[in-house]
Formats: C-alpha cells, structure tokens, sequence
C-alpha cells in the first residue's frame, strides 16, 4: 500500500509553479492548458483517462467502472511527473487527481482510501476552475450536457472542502486565456514575495493588485513620512474672508451662471452609526442592573455623556417611537421606577431585536423632529440639494454607502423622494457607490507579518474615506458639492444654501479665469506681459508659490509651467473658526521640493513629538467642516483623471489591538486631505452655521438640531 501511495504522489522541481485546469467537461479546458504552455514555452500534461478508456474500448474490455479509478490515478500522476522533470517554470495540467476522486464519487458513490488520501494531499499553486457558460462539446469521454450545473457545483464544492487555492474562468476562450495570464502574472510576484496560494486568491477575489500589496507592507516596514507644518492657514495668509453682502453676491453669480452646467452633490454616508452610540453601548455592557442605580454608574464611571443622554431624553427625534413600543410591550410601565424605564429606553434604542440603532447607517436615523413628521439625514441633505445643488428644475445627489445598507436608503428614497419632487417642483436623481473593495489594505501584526483570522483567512480593512477620489472620480458633472451625511440642520435651508452658493460662485468665477489661461497658452496666444499678469493670479489669488527660479525660464518654460499649475481641477472648501472640534485643519505644509502649499491636515499627519510641529498645529484658526464645491473637468470639459492628483505618500498608519496582539492597516490619504493634495485649493471662512455634524448622540440636543432653534 505505501508502495502504491508514492505512485501518487507528485515529484519534481520545488520552484515549478503548478497549474491544475479544474472541472467536469473537457469544454475549453484542455485548449487552455495547450495555450498557457504555448504562451509560457513549457509543457502542459494532457488527460492520462482519454487515452487510457479508449484503448480499453478498443480491446474489448467495456467502458469505464469503478476498477479503473486508480490506474488512471497512477498514469496522471506519472505523465505529471514526468512532464515536470522538463518544465519550464510552469506546468499546466489538464487534469489532476482531485477529478478523479470527485468522479469516482460521482459516478460510483465510492472513492478508494487511496486516491482520496492522495487528491487531498496533491497540492498545486492554483487550480482555475472553468464555469459552463460556453456551449457543451462532446469529448467522447463526457457522456451529457444534462445537469451540468449540479456537477459544476459538486467539482467547485470539492475544492471548497478541500481548501485548495481556486480561481474561476469565465467568457469565451480568448478572454479565459487572457484572465489566466494576467492571473499568473499576479501569482509569479506574490510568490516572490512569499504571499501563499490561498492567500493569494483572497487577495485576487479582493480585487487588491499585488503591487499595491507589496506597497503596503513597505509602507508598514518603513513607515509614513510625517506632514509638515510651516504654519496655519489664518485670515488674509491663505483663508479668504466674506462678508455677508459678498457671498450674496457671489451666491447670484453662480445662479447666473449655472444653467449650462451639470451639478451634482456627493454624500460619504458609508458605515454604521456605532461611534455615536459608543457610551451607550458601554453603560449596557458594564451596568450593574440588580446592583445598583444608573446614577450610581455614572458616578462610578464619571459618564456625563450618559448623565446628559437621561436629562434630555425626551428631546431626541427618536424618543416617542422607542417610548410608544415600550408601552405596547409591557402594560405596566407606567409603574416602572424610572431607571428601570431608562434601561429598557437604552436596550430598546441599541438591541438587534429593536431599533438597533448602532448598527445601522447615519443616514436613515432620526435626527430632527418636526411638528408633522421625524427626518433623516438622508430627506434633510434632498431638501438642501434642491435648494442649491439644482439647475433647470433637475438635482442630481449621490451617495457613496456600504452595499448592505442601500436597502435602507432605497426605502427612504421611495417614501420621500416624490413629495420632495412636489414641493420643490425639482426633479432629483439619486445615485449609490460603494467604497470599492480593491482599495482595502492588508492587516499586519506587530512584526509586519499578514494576520488572519480564526478560519485562516486574512483580514483586510477598508482604505477609509480616501478611497472615495474613485467614486468622485467616477461621477459626470462639471461640479460637485461634497457634504458629510451627518452636517445638516433643522430649517434654515435658506441660510446653507447662501453659504454653499457663495463657495460655487467663488470656484465659477477662477474656474472662469483658469480656463481662459489655459486656453491661451495652449493656443501660444499669451505675451510677455500677458505671464506677469497669470503670475499674480495664480499668486495672489489661488494662493500657489511658483518655482523659485521661475524668472530666470525661457519664455516656453514659463508658459509650460503655468500650464502644469493651473491645468488641474480646483477645489473651493469652506472654514469654520476652530472652536475645539476633532478632525482636521487649513494650513501652510512644506512639500518634499521645499515649496508651500495649502492643504487639510489631519493631526494623525503630523509628528506630535515635535514640540514645533505641535505649537503650529495647536495653533489653528479654522477647521475643517467638510464643506467643499469642486470643480472636476478641464477647460475643453473634459473629466479629470482625479487619481493624477493624490499625494500617495499622505496616507495613515493605524494601530489597534485585536485581543492582546497589536495589529496595523493602513489607511488612504483622506478624501479632502492628501487624495485632493495635487489640486487648486483656496480656502474661504464660512459661519459655524454651516457646521452641525453629529458624531455622538447627544449632539442632537444641541440648538441646531432641535425644533425652533435662532441662528
């Protein structure tokens, strides 16, 4: 028996990479193994079975029975062996014992020990399985096309069960070629860079290129270069400062000037809402409820946050639906103390079986209650996109979500898209993106070795808001409003609406003037004094530091400069005065050629052990509010390719722990940080009005969330 198992066993070169064509039908199959060996100059190992069934039919001796399930086993594996002492750096095999051993199942309802000890035990780098979306051919070997799809299913089945690296093909012969050799071209560096085949395949099936791999875990090797600072952006020294009658009157220029142009407002509403019900969900894991009183924990646990939620209570837009429920389902709550109604007010809010709030998107939760119904951030941000974001009646708004909860959202879309529509007389387009997958990152350990989870498959994490430029980069619209799910307001849509007009008017009115630039000196029409004049524009008013030697140019040189300055898409983001808010800032940062520009700096950016660097950051005047109009197509109106314009080297590191391991990803540049770090960029001052994001749940008591509020 040990003699008969080394038969089946495979041999040959270790750094052979071996392919398996994998599947019930011949259909496709061996043509592709015969063109893989073709195109790589090496040989392939045709289907030992064929020539064995046929010469057994033409002696005599019947068709093909369960007897002859191991002599096939031994002829394949021979022919493999023998075909990899000659190969080439890939062998390609038309078959393998893992067929044998499915059809022997299949057909006979038995496998001999064996053949099943061997199949599971012959490894290849990568099987590719061949779908059945080609018509059938008869091979003489298969005896239908009847059922092709149950025995597909049972052949992809086996290689689950079996764990085995698997890739499937599909289309016609050309395009299976073609994914196979760019699949193999995928393989050959993740092997170089010791990434295995099942790894690989996870990897593939995420869409991530290789490449991207390995730059990632450089990125964890060597680290992320820290931005920085040369000083804050302030009034006058790279923020603009309007005032009211200005943006009035910058708001009635882009009205004037909108009707030939197609608007559109984005929305990053991706994620659950956990984060603004983490101090919930803490009081409910870590509360004592037959040991002691809420006010008890909440001085056990210092939590004002809590202290605060119970107070005002009855002021969330949420507060009479959980209520109502309460009542319905226990007739005596009205004799409830009043922690016990509070406990159960927190459960039902959080509980999957409930309201299940943390768990769902901001976008659908109530944030506002008016005196005729409760609204979502989603009907807020329809409201406002008809009031600014429309032209000709027409408002196109897209929201970039995770997949899973488009349902949602598709379901507030069809309860209130239609009265919006009505009492706007605007009609509104809504449009879903999600965060693509192939933007994820690997998790790495402290070691920078890829970490995987209990079922030995690697964890990967989404690339955070920066892998949004793909989405924005996919959008058809001269500009684009981009607004962050929770910043909207209760009323006052008159009052946003002046200050998102007023940056459009500001970005139409140098969007004007780049393209007029730009148009003349591609059509050589631009003088001498002609250059001075796009020299203080470009200076003074887009805030940009040309070369220092830009003086010293040839005349062609200076116009190719200015070209390369000002022919990229423009960006005009609204500051808040910085009143101790998270998140990021405008300011001055020294680029790797010594020259100053203005961006949006996260903190994470900047290297905090640096007493300088720390005193510059603290020392911002103005925050980042997500507020920004952008201007995405050149001056002929044709698209950006926005992913020309990213800093790939302003991304994030970020630590956490998973059990008691510490684990990294690596995150984007962010969407309006290092991901716009390559456009135009001006900065203007805007009222805190325009600020109201919701980041914890008891911000939907402040004044800007609640009924009848004053600006």
């Amino acid at each position: 028996m040990e003699e008969n198992l080394k038969q089946l066993t495979k041999a040959g070169a270790s750094e052979i990479i071996r392919i398996a064509i994998f599947g019930p039908e011949s259909t496709g199959k061996t043509t592709l193994a015969k063109q893989l060996a073709e195109y790589y100059k090496t040989v392939w190992v045709p289907e030992f079975a064929r020539d064995y069934l046929q010469e057994k039919l033409d002696s005599g001796r019947g068709i093909c029975d369960i007897d002859d399930m191991l002599p096939i086993a031994y002829g394949q594996t021979k022919l493999e062996n023998e075909s990899a002492a000659i190969a080439n750096g890939y062998l390609f095999c038309d078959t393998n014992l893992m067929v044998t051993k499915v059809f022997s199942e299949l057909y006979y309802n038995f496998c001999d020990s064996l053949l099943d000890k061997a199949a599971r035990a012959h490894q290849y780098d990568l099987f590719f399985l061949t779908d059945i979306d080609v018509p059938w051919e008869d091979d003489g070997l298969r005896d239908s096309p009847e059922g092709r799809e149950s025995i597909f299913s049972v052949f992809k089945q086996s290689l689950v069960d079996n764990k085995k690296p698997f890739i499937t093909l599909t289309g016609d012969k050309e395009t299976r070629l073609n994914k196979a050799i760019a699949i193999l071209e995928e393989l050959r560096k993740a092997k170089k860079m010791g990434i295995d085949s099942l790894d690989f395949v996870q990897i593939y099936e995420h869409g991530i290129p290789i490449a991207k791999v390995q730059e990632q875990l450089t990125i964890y090797k060597n680290g992320i270069v820290k931005t920085i600072l040369d000083r804050p952006a302030t009034i006058d020294d790279g923020i603009l400062h309007l005032t009211t009658e200005m943006f009035v009157e910058k708001a009635a220029f882009f009205d004037a000037n909108k009707a030939s142009l197609k608007l559109k407002k984005l929305v990053p509403a991706s994620g659950a809402a956990t984060r603004m019900f983490n101090f919930l969900n803490e009081f409910l894991k870590d509360f004592h409820y037959n040991s002691e009183s809420i006010n008890a924990y909440i001085n056990r646990k210092h939590d004002l946050e809590l202290s605060l939620f119970i107070v005002g209570m009855d002021k969330f837009p949420f507060y009479k639906a959980i209520d109502q429920q309460l009542r319905a389902d226990f007739s005596d709550f009205d004799f409830w103390s009043a922690d016990q109604k509070n406990y159960y007010f927190i459960t039902y809010l959080l509980h999957s079986d409930y309201f299940d709030f943390a768990s769902k998107p901001k976008g659908v939760l109530p944030f506002h209650q008016y005196s005729d119904h409760v609204a979502t951030p989603f009907e807020e941000h329809l409201n406002e996109s008809v009031v600014y974001a429309s032209v000709q009646q027409k408002s196109f708004l897209h929201f970039t979500i995770t997949q899973e909860h488009q349902v949602l959202f598709e379901k507030l879309e069809q309860e209130l898209k239609s009265n919006i529509e009505a009492q706007s007389k605007t009609t509104i387009e809504i449009g879903y993106s999600y965060q693509d997958k192939s933007t994820d990152s690997v998790i790495v350990d402290a070691n920078n070795h890829l970490v995987k989870n209990q079922f030995n498959e690697l964890l990967f994490r989404p690339g955070g808001h920066g892998a949004l430029i793909e989405n924005l980069n996919a959008l058809d619209a001269d500009i684009v409003f981009i607004k962050n799910i929770d910043n909207v307001i209760q009323n006052h849509l008159e009052a946003i609406a002046l200050y998102k007009k007023g940056l459009a008017g500001i970005l139409v009115t140098l969007q004007q003037r780049v393209f007029k630039y730009v148009a003349a000196i591609q059509q050589q029409q631009v003088s001498e004094s002609e250059v001075a004049e796009i020299m203080t524009f470009i200076q003074n008013e887009l805030s940009i530091e040309l070369n220092k030697g830009f003086s010293k140019f040839t005349f062609e040189n200076k116009l190719n400069d200015l070209l390369y300055v000002l022919d990229r898409p423009i960006r005009v983001c609204g500051m808040v005065k910085n009143e101790g808010e998270p998140g990021g800032g405008p300011f001055w940062v020294i680029d790797g050629k010594g020259r100053t520009t203005l961006q949006i700096v996260e903190s994470s950016q900047v290297d905090l052990k640096n007493e300088k660097q720390q005193l510059i950051l603290e020392s911002a005047t103005h925050f980042n509010p997500v507020d920004l109009v952008c201007g995405i197509k050149n001056y002929k109106n044709q698209k950006f390719d926005l992913s020309q314009f990213v800093d790939h080297n302003s991304g994030f590191i970020v630590e956490r722990k998973l059990g008691n391991d510490i684990i990294k990803s690596y995150e984007l540049p962010g969407l309006w940080n290092g991901a716009m770090a390559k456009w135009i960029t001006v900065f203007v001052e805007v009222p805190m009005v325009t600020f109201n994001p919701v980041k914890n749940v008891n911000d939907l008591l402040k004044p800007t969330h609640q009924p009848h509020q004053t600006l």
